[in-house]
């Protein structure tokens, strides 16, 4: 008859794009893989993992903020490009609150703090005390202006209250050289990236920068625990979809992601690349993402770092 709608094919009646605005085989792009595989199979079509790098993953998320909003298109996002991005870079062509809607928050990254072996301190309690005894000369490494494993330095300089050197290399990776060698003093650095200089004696683990020990490596004690009151510092991946997605099938989505992070099999996989499953609600994700903003912004206004 005239004037009926047509009918709707239920969601998803076809293969869902993820974006990973970062390169094949990084990090964000190894766990997502990991994650969808099991997502997929609870949403009951592929997740087809699409790489779009560039601009410190400005360019793929831009593409999501831009995609038609009818759930075939979502994003993997970061603490970087979803709230360090919002405060460091002025020229972000997105807005994160009114461009995206946040599906559900899937994984956290914690990070280690390394120290050379050859540096006398065998502890948290012990690291301070010779930063303080040396003011200026000790130093700290990053994988560059404005990222985490900076930023997690500052916070660190900030509630230690001990005055460091910043030195900005092009990827920690660059960084194990110098500290191996006994030039740069601690770093910041995910744990998987770590432990094999850990195990091989070059590299003392202090302390891990989140609030909990790590599961798959429970003899590294949290700076938190040693006197770092609260120092809680981790990365954050997360799924968004362009703003104006459907509210059911945000729901569709964020229940297969949901059952799929609650298997066993991926959260022992996810441990094996440093990662801890997440979950939870649309509403948990955005309230994190705000709160994680929040403090990245007022860290950088207090300590007035220049981070572009």
């Amino acid at each position: 008859m005239p004037g009926l709608p047509a009918a709707q094919s239920a969601y998803p009646s076809r293969p869902v794009r993820l974006v990973v605005p970062f390169p094949a085989g990084g990090a964000t792009d190894v766990l997502a893989r990991a994650i969808t595989l099991q997502a997929a199979n609870r949403l009951g079509q592929a997740i087809v993992i699409d790489n779009k790098p560039g601009a410190g993953g400005t360019i793929g998320s831009d593409l999501v903020a831009k995609a038609d909003p009818d759930g075939y298109t979502l994003l993997i996002a970061t603490g970087s490009t979803h709230s360090v991005a919002v405060v460091t870079n002025p020229r972000l062509p997105y807005k994160v609150e009114q461009d995206f809607v946040p599906v559900v928050d899937v994984a956290r990254t914690s990070a280690v703090m390394v120290v050379p072996t050859s540096l006398p301190a065998a502890n948290l309690r012990e690291f301070i005390a010779l930063a303080k005894a040396r003011p200026g000369r000790l130093n700290f490494g990053s994988s560059g202006n404005g990222t985490n494993s900076h930023l997690a330095g500052e916070l660190f300089k900030a509630q230690a209250g001990v005055f460091m050197t910043h030195i900005s290399y092009r990827g920690t990776g660059l960084v194990f050289n110098d500290m191996v060698s006994g030039q740069v003093h601690m770093l910041m650095d995910n744990y998987v990236t770590s432990q094999g200089h850990i195990r091989d004696g070059k590299l003392r683990a202090i302390g891990v920068t989140s609030l909990q020990r790590l599961p798959f490596a429970p003899d590294i004690p949290t700076l938190h625990e040693q006197g770092l009151a609260n120092f809680d510092v981790s990365n954050w991946f997360g799924i968004y979809a362009p703003r104006g997605t459907p509210g059911d099938v945000v729901a569709r989505v964020n229940t297969a992601f949901n059952e799929a992070l609650r298997d066993p099999e991926l959260q022992k996989r996810l441990g094996l690349l440093g990662a801890t499953a997440t979950g939870g609600t649309p509403q948990q994700m955005a309230a994190m993402v705000a709160a994680d903003t929040a403090r990245w912004r007022r860290l950088i206004t207090e300590r007035k770092l220049v981070v572009d």
